[in-house]
This record gives structure tokens, C-alpha cells and sequence, in this order.
């Protein structure tokens, strides 16, 4: 990039940064009560967070990540998203109003009195590990963006990125991720629509071309590359060793429905707004933004497929074809940066990097939240004052933000074919079976910690041995992208099992599972 252009892009940036990361200073004032910090006082309006749960779902992932995606191969980890409205369905009569009726500030609260306080630890321990990873990656992305810009090092660009994100998350508290979120849900879609409408004002016959060159091309078909590179239609019945259909579409509901029964990041916003009424309108508003949102970065990706196919580029070529170390996942910023004009370049990768920061504030307050209310003060140090869990808030908040530095590294050296595929493995593997956790304690009247227990110690030898064969490079008999859904099976049946034929359950189970509601219980949602 010419000299001048980078000057004024990185003014842009730096103005912009310091406009957001301003946010968390203003609300910290406010953060008197761990209840403030985590939840905001329970005060916050459907809209709201709504837009905050929509632009925390999105982040750089869905800019980075689902044009790369789109861009490399074709549409059919889009069958992901589309399960997402089902998913909230369920959830919202399944699994939400338990928590809102507990008042609880954790997702985990509930297994504790469920099957004991071995569970909750568990999970919040399985939770914590995850979001770290997902921290990660988010930090990766932004890293990419910002090597674009200025030509440094990957390493260097996570480590500044990294530490623009502590303070900001470090200070911001609850208030300050939800209306950065507000704001940023916006500019995400300004970068967006700005690079699609350069892309189009740069082809011939525009929309009509792209349609038209990437039909003939394949490239909007339920499609994956072969072993050969080709991009093949994908099957469309059962399998565990290949990617289908069908198995895309039942791999996108186990997540969702693990995102909305069991993820704080959701449960945590969920249960910070006014009242019942206000939550479910939240998660519908986050759904009816976040579908379209996905489909539309993906279809930016196609756009940019056919952009440089009429457009003839060594480095997009590079990363089509994955060839000299280059990836799909750069082609956005490798856009933004090139053909961009002066000073919107800059101002779309602000908006990019401050939706990223949004995203990293609402995972390190939420592990924060889990670290503090399921583990620090439920059995390291009860008790204390709310200044004392404040400063301990605070210091989980930047120990989340070392591991991430240090995961975003781990993704520096990953080899997929997009980082989808290394996103969705890792999730996957370190799920930790909890989506089977929370079907057993809702969804029977069966299990205690017992049960329980010993389906944990299953799935934790299950995952183990898929993580110990891929990195081995071991062949295992199901696809790695699986693994997430058969670990939440595995966990719920040896659970169950053993529940019913040998530690049979004892204790109360009024209003803990969908079946022993009392109507006092179901009258609190009025």
C-alpha cells in the first residue's frame, strides 16, 4: 500500500479506537456491585440486547471468516446458520425461562442443584476452556486485518491487538459491551455493504455477473472441495465420516442449541433483561439479524470469487488456491486494504476491529462471571466484599486476555482449509459434552452427580482420544466435525444408563426438568 494511504487509514483507525475503547472508562464508573459488572442491574430492554447478542454472534468471524469460506468453496457450512431459528425455538421453551426464574447470574447455578457441585464445575471449568479458544480466534482475525494494513508481522499484530482489547474489556463492564455492541452491530454492516457496492461498481453488469459467473462456477451449490481441490456437490443422507446435508444441518441445531442452553455469553444477557417478555424478544431480534447477516458476508465472498476471477490476482489467486502459505480467510482485508479508496479502507477496518472488541468484551466478561460466581466465590473465598470480587473480576478478565494471546498463536500455525473447519474442530472438541449435560438435567427425571459423573469421565477419554488422533494425524472413524455431537451422545446416554440401572436418582426435582414445573413456578414468568 502507498505510503500516504496508510497514514491516513491509520489515522482514521487510531481516532476510531479511541473513540470505543473510551466506552469502558465512562461505564466502569457504575460498576459498584458484581451484579452491576456482570449484569447491569437486570434493567436492560429487549432491543438492546438483542443487538448486543446479534453483533456479538457476528463479530470479525462472520467478516472475516464466512467471505473466506464463500470465497474458497461454496455454501454448505451456510446450512449451519440456517438451524439457528430452531434452536431458539427450542431453547426458549425448553431450557431459557429456568434461569430467568432462578435469578441466576450464571448458567451453571442450575446443574449445582441439579446433580451436585462437582457438575458445576465441571461445566463452568468446560465452558471457560472453549471461550478461551474462541477468544482466540477472534483475536487471529483481527491480527489478519491488521497485518494487511501495516505490513507487520502476524505475531506482533495479535500482541497489539491483544492489548488494545484488555483494557478495553478489562474496564468496561456489562453496560459497556452492550451498547458497543449496539453501535458496532451497525458499522459491521457499513464495512460490509461498502465492500460490496466497490465490488459491484467494478464488474461488468454488476449484480447480473456475479449471479450469473458464479452459478456456471458451482459456486453457490451445497458443495465442499474434494481431496483433489474440486469443489463436488456434497451427499445428502447420514454419514460420521464426510460432511452431508443433512449431517450439516442436524451439526448446526446441536450447536445452537448448545449456545442457548448452556453458553453464558447468551444465558448471561439473557437474564439482564427487565423482565421475561423483553429476554424473548431479545433472542428473536438476535435470530432475524443474524441469519440475513451471515448469508450476506457469504454471498460477499462469492462476490469477491468473481471479482478476482475477472480481475486477475497473483495474491487472490494465492489464496483461492492455498498455495505459498495464503489463506482464504485474508481475502476481506487483502480487498479492503488494496481497493478501497483512501480513508474508507481505514474506516471499515475500524468498524471491523471495533465489532471484534465488542465481541472479546462480552466473552471475557462472561468468563469473568463464570470464574467469579461458579468458582472464586462459591469455593475459594466466600464471603468477601463486593470490592473485593470486583478487583477479582477484573484480574480473571486479564488473565482470559493472556490465554487468548496465547491461543490466537496456537491458530498462527493451523493448516485447514479455512478457518471455519479450525474454529468448528476446536469447538467441537472442547465442548466438553455439555449440551448432553443440560438435556439429561431438563429434558429426564434421571441422573445425579453420580450419573453424571460418570458420563463426564467418558466423554473426557472420547475427546481426548479425537484430540491425541488429530494432532497424530490418526485416522478415527468419523469425521472431526462431529465430534462435538457424538461427545454430547456419548455423555447423556452413560449418564442415563447408569442413572436407571444403577445410582438411581433421590433427591427433589421440583421445578429442575421440564416435567416437575409447579404452576407457582411458571406463574413468575408474569
Amino acid at each position: 500500500m502507498h505510503p500516504e494511504m496508510r497514514l491516513i487509514d491509520l489515522i482514521v483507525l487510531v481516532i476510531y479506537f479511541v473513540a470505543m475503547a473510551s466506552m469502558g472508562p465512562i461505564f466502569a464508573r457504575k460498576n459498584k456491585t458484581t451484579d452491576n459488572y456482570f449484569l447491569g442491574g437486570r434493567s436492560f430492554p429487549g432491543w438492546l440486547i438483542g443487538l448486543s447478542m446479534f453483533a456479538t454472534s457476528i463479530s470479525s468471524i462472520t467478516f472475516v471468516a464466512y467471505p473466506g469460506d464463500a470465497y474458497k468453496t461454496a455454501y454448505l457450512r451456510f446450512l449451519l446458520c440456517l438451524t439457528l431459528p430452531v434452536g431458539i425455538f427450542i431453547a426458549s421453551k425448553a431450557f431459557l425461562p429456568f434461569y430467568r426464574r432462578a435469578k441466576v447470574t450464571s448458567a451453571f447455578e442450575y446443574l449445582e442443584v441439579r446433580f451436585g457441585a462437582g457438575t458445576r464445575v465441571y461445566a463452568a471449568t468446560a465452558f471457560l476452556i472453549s471461550q478461551v479458544t474462541r477468544l482466540g480466534l477472534i483475536l487471529y482475525l483481527v491480527a489478519i486485518l491488521v497485518q494487511e494494513m501495516t505490513g507487520l508481522r502476524a505475531e506482533y499484530c495479535v500482541l497489539i491487538g491483544g492489548i488494545i482489547t484488555s483494557f478495553y474489556t478489562v474496564t468496561g463492564g456489562i453496560e459497556a459491551v452492550v451498547w458497543t455492541d449496539f453501535f458496532q452491530s451497525f458499522l459491521l454492516w457499513f464495512g460490509g455493504i461498502a465492500i460490496l457496492v466497490v465490488v459491484l461498481l467494478n464488474i461488468d453488469g454488476g449484480l447480473g455477473t456475479v449471479i450469473s459467473v458464479a452459478t456456471a462456477d458451482g459456486k453457490f451449490m451445497l458443495g465442499d472441495l474434494n481431496k483433489g481441490g474440486e469443489l463436488v456437490p456434497a451427499a445428502w443422507g447420514f454419514s460420521l465420516t464426510e460432511k452431508t446435508v443433512l449431517m450439516m444441518l442436524v451439526i448446526g441445531l446441536n450447536n445452537w442449541l448448545t449456545e442457548y442452553s448452556s453458553n453464558q455469553n447468551v444465558i448471561q444477557k439473557y437474564v439482564a433483561t427487565k423482565n421475561p417478555k423483553e429476554a424473548k424478544q431479545a433472542i428473536w431480534i438476535c435470530c432475524l439479524c443474524s441469519v440475513p447477516t451471515w448469508a450476506f458476508f457469504m454471498f460477499l465472498g462469492t462476490s469477491l470469487y468473481v471479482y478476482f476471477k475477472l480481475n486477475p490476482d497473483p495474491q487472490a489467486l494465492a489464496m483461492l488456491h492455498g498455495t505459498d502459505g495464503a489463506r482464504a480467510d485474508s481475502i476481506i482485508p487483502y480487498f479492503v486494504v488494496n481497493k478501497l479508496p483512501v480513508g474508507l479502507s481505514g474506516l471499515v477496518i475500524a468498524g471491523i476491529l471495533a465489532a471484534a472488541m465488542s465481541s472479546l468484551s462480552s466473552s471475557i466478561n462472561a468468563i469473568s462471571a463464570v470464574g467469579i460466581v461458579d468458582i472464586y466465590k462459591r469455593h475459594l473465598f466466600k464471603d468477601r466484599s463486593e470490592h473485593h470480587y470486583i478487583r477479582a473480576a477484573r484480574g480473571l478478565s486479564i488473565l482470559a486476555s493472556i490465554l487468548m494471546l496465547g491461543f490466537a498463536f496456537f491458530l498462527l500455525s493451523a493448516t485447514d482449509k479455512t478457518l471455519q473447519d479450525t474454529a468448528t474442530k476446536i469447538t467441537a472438541i472442547l465442548g466438553g459434552g455439555l449440551l448432553g449435560l443440560y438435556w439429561l438435567g431438563f429434558l429426564t427425571r434421571r441422573g445425579d452427580g453420580r450419573a453424571v459423573g460418570a458420563g463426564i469421565v467418558c466423554v473426557l477419554l472420547f475427546s481426548t482420544w479425537v484430540a491425541v488422533a488429530e494432532i497424530m494425524k490418526i485416522k478415527i472413524p468419523f469425521e472431526t466435525y462431529y465430534t462435538g455431537l457424538v461427545g454430547n451422545l456419548v455423555l447423556f446416554f452413560v449418564a442415563y444408563v447408569v442413572a436407571s440401572f444403577i445410582f438411581k436418582t433421590k433427591h427433589d426435582l421440583t421445578n429442575l426438568t421440564v416435567w416437575t414445573q409447579t404452576e407457582e413456578w411458571k406463574a413468575l414468568d408474569n
